[in-house]
């Protein structure tokens, strides 16, 4: 399988910094994502501290071990790359007055072979798009989430409610944090996207869709979630990264008949 990668970020239309951070590598094949939080310019350090940290140390890891890497391999360094992001996060809130109770969500995602590894902390999503249906991988760590859970409000009471951005699961908030993983089948032709909330509180489902569906490029897509997010009120940093999966294309010809393809 082939993967190909791309991220925008944006402040918006209602802030003037952003405390959004995304990388994506396409050698290494993962895609990490933050959306900080905190006091003035506390977010944007967290964000930043937590995707340099969780991409450096994979990416490391990967080239080192991807040849001989299982699965399980992967998913245990994702959640050792996530606690030293953790740790680094934490130390930094109590120890810099100016870093005083920051922390940051996370989503992410690596490629190995025809298996997507899904992590997340947090409420910023992973959506697959495949064959006309879009699929949210990640369930959110909200308190809008868990109020759904149990059945305290309804979907359409959710939609407004007062509790969108309550997170009950953070980075650098406690000394230790569960990333939730999950490993996703890929087939040719998936179209995977990691967002901030920054996006799904301007944009329904159904909004999300309709753009993916489209059939565009991915810088295209990307400008115009981000766009239309801003169009809708931009209230928020809008940050995306989207994940193209197609065939790897088989050798043919006199090259293949020499490799005995």
């Amino acid at each position: 399988m082939h993967y190909t990668f791309l991220a925008r970020t944006d402040p918006g239309r209602a802030r003037d910094n952003n405390e959004d951070a995304v990388l994506v590598d396409e050698t290494a094949q993962l895609g990490v994502l933050a959306d900080g939080m905190g006091g003035y310019n506390a977010g944007e350090v967290a964000s930043a501290l937590a995707v340099d940290m969780v991409v450096r140390e994979l990416r490391g890891w990967l080239d080192l071990a991807v040849d001989r890497a299982s699965v399980r391999d992967v998913r245990r360094a994702m959640e050792i790359c996530v606690d030293l992001a953790n740790r680094q996060i934490f130390e930094a809130a109590n120890t810099h007055a100016a870093y005083s109770g920051m922390g940051t969500t996370l989503v992410m995602a690596v490629l190995h072979g025809d298996i997507l590894i899904a992590g997340h902390v947090g409420d910023s999503r992973l959506y697959r798009w495949r064959g006309g249906v879009l699929q949210q991988i990640t369930r959110d760590h909200s308190l809008l989430q868990e109020q759904l859970d149990i059945g305290l409000i309804t979907p359409e009471e959710a939609e407004h409610s007062g509790n969108r951005n309550l997170v009950t699961r953070a980075l650098g908030v406690e000394d230790t944090v569960l990333l939730d993983v999950r490993e996703v089948p890929v087939l040719p032709g998936d179209l995977f996207l990691l967002c901030s909330d920054g996006l799904n509180d301007m944009l329904t489902d159904e909004d999300i869709a309709a753009t993916l569906a489209s059939g565009l490029s991915l810088s295209v897509l990307a400008v115009r979630l981000v766009e239309e997010a801003n169009e809708r009120g931009g209230r928020d940093n809008v940050t995306v990264a989207l994940i193209r999966s197609k065939e790897t294309p088989k050798k043919s010809g006199v090259m293949a008949k020499l490799l005995g393809k």
